[in-house]
């Protein structure tokens, strides 16, 4: 037997259980954006390397991304993130547009990383971001927005949260504890990887990156000190527009949300699963300062998060929130009795169509018990018969399917 050639690793095939999955997202997706006035918008799947050269970091340029040469001798890769893509297009266009700018897209993306449960080399993602405007109340919408979608997927608040910090809040309490900014950066992956270590590895691993006991004492004070966002103007504004917006009970303060310390600097938030398997964000996101500086626009605040498709999937799965999967959008079958009614079965499937009406006509004379089970399998509604008699009267047989029981034939006119 020949060998059958392999996906690409780490790709992904929508066969079409997988694509109504991935349209049941992106139609919930759409929902939540649309519903607090964001527009849909999207960039090219492939850039210029330099693109990401000067706005992510070198790891995500030479480790991560798919870059290759094109045929006029210029670098350019299918783009990991969208992000710099965004702080091109604005600035492109920065004294054009209308502010606050409400954008929001869901567009493929590769990455070339290990492929594991929650992470694949080619996903789909939801960014959303509102540019143009600084204040907890921006804060609190796109913290919105990510609970509006949760709770229209099914998620309650006791199976999936949005954990919420601030930059500011947390570089106020480094102040305190006189952490000096040069080590602010490891300080910041330290607490990243406090879920992941044992407490007397991540200890010892602290007094490694230079922090004596003291400071340790106190971050660890810091990361469980659950009150600590009452101590911030920011936070209580935010808590307070999530409260008017009706969501609070999907959100709540964490002192260990960091996100990325050169990225971030204000708002910090990340939603997890708190009751499934996979241990990944589903989402995270938060305040940045100075999108465009890199790419030669003026610097402009915005707020923004991400979700990729592949951990929410799984999630979803997981918790039976899926709708049933329909095999197909037509409900009504059209039979084909005979040759010689093959044209007249096809005019009729037509006609349906034209009056709003999905339809499939069997592509060939079949026996009509096959073409009742292919419309059985299909979960089809219908069964139209037109035979002999049928044609020459004018009418058709209609066949009920749904519930898969018998029902009564019905003959109905044609017209």
């Amino acid at each position: 037997m020949a060998n059958k050639i392999q996906a690409v690793k780490g790709t992904r095939e929508f066969y079409p259980e997988q694509m109504a999955l991935r349209n049941f997202i992106y139609e919930k997706v759409r929902a939540a954006s649309q519903a607090f006035g964001f527009q849909e918008w999207d960039a090219p799947f492939i850039e210029t390397i330099d693109l990401y050269a000067a706005k992510s970091g070198e790891e995500l340029v030479k480790k991560q991304s798919f870059t290759f040469e094109d045929r006029g001798g210029d670098f350019v890769t299918l783009r990991p993130e969208l992000t710099p893509s965004l702080a091109r297009m604005i600035a492109a266009k920065q004294n054009e547009l209308t502010y606050p700018v409400r954008w929001w897209s869901f567009g493929p993306f590769w990455r070339y990383e290990q492929p594991q449960k929650g992470r694949s080399r080619e996903f789909f993602q939801w960014n959303i971001d509102m540019l143009g405007v600084n204040s907890p109340q921006a804060d609190g919408e796109l913290v919105a927005v990510a609970a509006t979608f949760l709770q229209s997927v099914g998620l309650t608040p006791d199976q999936a949260t949005i954990y919420v910090n601030n930059r500011r809040l947390m570089d106020s309490e480094f102040d305190k504890l006189q952490i000096p900014n040069e080590k602010r950066l490891d300080v910041s992956n330290l607490v990243d990887r406090r879920s992941k270590m044992e407490s007397t590895k991540w200890d010892a691993y602290a007094l490694e990156l230079g922090l004596n006991q003291t400071q340790l004492d106190g971050l660890k004070n810091i990361l469980s000190n659950f009150e600590l966002w009452k101590e911030s103007d920011e936070l209580t504004k935010l808590f307070s527009t999530l409260e008017a917006l009706g969501v609070s009970e999907y959100v709540k303060y964490d002192p260990n949300i960091m996100r990325g310390l050169l990225y971030y600097t204000g708002t910090v938030f990340e939603a997890f699963d708190t009751s499934g398997s996979v241990k990944r964000a589903i989402l995270g996101g938060g305040r940045y300062d100075n999108l465009l500086a890199d790419v030669g626009g003026q610097p402009l605040s915005g707020v923004g998060f991400a979700m990729g498709d592949v951990v929410i999937g799984i999630i979803l799965q997981e918790k039976g929130l899926l709708p049933e999967f329909n095999p197909t959008p037509a409900d009504v079958l059209v039979t084909v009795f005979d040759e010689t009614l093959l044209t007249k079965s096809f005019a009729l499937s037509a006609q349906l169509r034209k009056a709003g009406i999905n339809t499939i006509a069997f592509p060939e004379p079949a026996k009509l018990q096959k073409q009742f089970k292919f419309a059985d399998k299909m979960k089809m509604k219908l069964a139209l018969v037109l035979g002999p008699d049928e044609e020459a009267q004018g009418l058709v047989v209609v066949k009920k399917l749904e519930k898969r029981r018998p029902s009564p034939n019905q003959a109905r006119s044609v017209d």
